[in-house]
């Protein structure tokens, strides 16, 4: 099968399916995974895709929202060495915001058990992580919970953003770039990230480097309000000049 059929049955198998991924063509159409990232590559720059952890959607979904279960086991190894290279960030003492992010899930069960900080988390699965660390003072934001990121919203969670102060907030986001920012695909829990940028003085986001380029539905802020983003060495040097020029330190772990 030439490229260009293979192309036309993988855009009709997404419109069928509403996503498809990477393993399971590369599967069904007996070529290797590279073969089909090229494949998706192109037909997203053709506006008929768009690309997403593992696979890509038809175009113009963009409330498209993976599972919690699914993001976890999506970029593992790129995720843990993101949440190592978050761990030079912490501060010595001091208060941090811990995000909702599978990525940020993983910096908080990095923590050493010598670390004394307080952290403020309206994650459950970050709470759950930390409730028993001897160190830690744990702060946990309540409000409305989303079933599938386990994350509290709504005003609750934006009152509490709005009366602290932290050293340190480690972000996550679905999609970062320079033209669109910073973005994911639930309105609530977008306004719950834009309140915990601003109760920060620094802001740290940890994103593996599928994120790069990608667009969701609700924006939370600008890239040039990340003081630093740690990413995996997917982002090209090429591509982490060019964030670096808009004034955000990149890690390319």
């Amino acid at each position: 099968m030439y490229a260009p059929e293979r192309q036309q049955e993988i855009l009709r198998l997404a419109r069928d399916g509403g996503r498809v991924d990477v393993l399971s063509l590369a599967e069904e159409f007996q070529v290797t995974a590279e073969t089909i990232r090229r494949d998706l590559k192109a037909l997203d720059r053709a506006g008929l895709l768009r690309r997403v952890h593992g696979g890509a959607i038809p175009a113009g979904r963009l409330d498209f929202e993976p599972d919690l279960a699914e993001r976890e086991s999506t970029a593992a190894d790129e995720k843990d060495r993101v949440a190592k290279a978050a761990l030079a960030e912490l501060p010595t003492e001091g208060t941090v915001i811990l995000d909702a992010g599978t990525t940020v899930a993983r910096l908080a069960a990095a923590l050493p058990l010598e670390a004394s900080l307080t952290v403020v988390t309206h994650s459950l699965p970050i709470a759950a992580r930390l409730a028993d660390h001897p160190g830690i003072q744990l702060h946990l934001v309540g409000g409305r919970v989303r079933h599938r990121t386990r994350a509290a919203v709504d005003a609750w969670a934006l009152r509490a953003y709005g009366e602290i102060r932290a050293d340190v907030l480690f972000v996550a986001a679905n999609g970062f770039s320079a033209e669109h920012g910073l973005t994911t695909p639930d309105l609530a829990e977008a306004a719950v990230k834009r309140a915990a940028v601003a109760a920060a003085r620094r802001v740290v986001l940890l994103a593996d480097s599928s994120k790069h380029g990608q667009e969701h539905f609700a924006r939370f802020g600008d890239l040039s309000d990340v003081d630093l983003l740690i990413t995996d060495s997917g982002l090209s040097p090429e591509d982490a000049t060019a964030i670096e020029r808009g004034g955000t330190e990149v890690v390319r772990a």
